[in-house]
């Protein structure tokens, strides 16, 4: 039984092996066995083909009953937080200005051929008077899926997030409530079937490591120990990541900010039809067997919190 997938680099294929569980010999098997469970279940239309498939088992370390669980919570989670996820038409020009402001920015290297991908999050790039943490998100999530199918390095070696908080200001900070920030966190933690490496955020204003102290006590352990604040700004970060790969306003030979969005805007241009499609899955609650999965289930009443489950 063949499969349709890409053939790993030598570096990821070793990280796949040794760090992830998987065995090549076993793929058609593991993926021919998930694709079954997928179609048993009533309530989840789900993408199916092999690519999109494999993320998921990689970024579970191969286990097929993680994966189950993880592609039901990412179909639950597009369902429930249809905010974040209509309009994704990229010719619409409100996604196009969103993108070209530059909020997410995955930088085209990384340290060596099996390190985690880096990417760049420009918080207070956009006027929240203009702009909607959701429109950020939703372009976010866009680019994020396209990682998820053509990424190897991201879906096998995970994703290290640098926040650049530089002329965030307050205005930023109260569009996201507190039920929002519990949703953004499941649709990009919980249901995202990547690994994550760590989140560091730097040029961040007075005060700010007090208000992040507090989100950050709502998470458990695991979750705590990827996210730091550096209050050395870029000095920290260039010990995280080498400065060649980052962009050249940041000091780095990575190329522009600038170059890489407009790889970016082509990109979704020409995966316009992809991202449009997304529309045609999720689940159906009333089909669903047993319990039916409700907002106020998952995310409890309106701006209280539950312990954030960042696998």
């Amino acid at each position: 039984m063949s499969v349709a997938i890409r053939e790993l680099t030598p570096e990821l294929a070793r990280v796949a092996r040794e760090e992830l569980n998987e065995v090549p010999e076993r793929i058609p098997e593991d993926l021919q066995a998930f694709r079954e469970w997928i179609r048993k279940q009533p309530h989840l239309r789900a993408r199916t083909d092999d690519q999109f498939l494999v993320g998921f088992l990689r970024g579970c370390k191969w286990s097929l009953e993680r994966a189950k669980e993880k592609i039901d919570c990412y179909y639950t989670a597009r369902t429930i937080v249809h905010e974040v996820m209509s309009p994704r038409d990229p010719q619409l020009e409100r996604n196009l200005e969103v993108l070209r402001l530059g909020y997410l920015v995955p930088l085209p290297d990384s340290e060596f051929p099996h390190s985690p991908r880096v990417v760049l999050v420009r918080y207070g790039c956009y006027d929240p008077m203009k702009f909607s943490i959701v429109d950020v998100i939703r372009l976010s999530v866009m680019i994020g899926d396209l990682m998820h199918l053509e990424d190897d390095r991201r879906v096998c070696a995970g994703e290290l997030c640098l926040f650049d908080m530089e002329n965030t200001s307050m205005m930023h900070f109260l569009q996201v409530t507190p039920m929002l920030m519990k949703k953004f966190a499941m649709l990009t933690q919980e249901a995202a079937p990547v690994r994550q490496k760590g989140f560091h955020f730097f040029n961040t204003a007075s005060g700010f490591e007090v208000a992040f102290g507090a989100f950050r006590n709502l998470m458990k352990e695991k979750a705590r120990q990827r996210f730091q604040v550096h209050s050395n700004g870029l000095d920290s970060i260039v010990k995280l990541v080498p400065k060649r790969i980052l962009p050249k306003e940041y000091g780095g030979e990575g190329g522009s900010v600038e170059e890489i969005l407009k790889f970016w805007e082509k990109k979704l241009l020409d995966n316009r039809e992809y991202l449009m499609s997304e529309v045609n899955y999720g689940v159906d609650e009333e089909k669903r067997p047993g319990k039916n999965k409700t907002v106020q289930e998952i995310f409890g009443a309106q701006g209280s919190f539950r312990k954030l489950e960042i696998d």
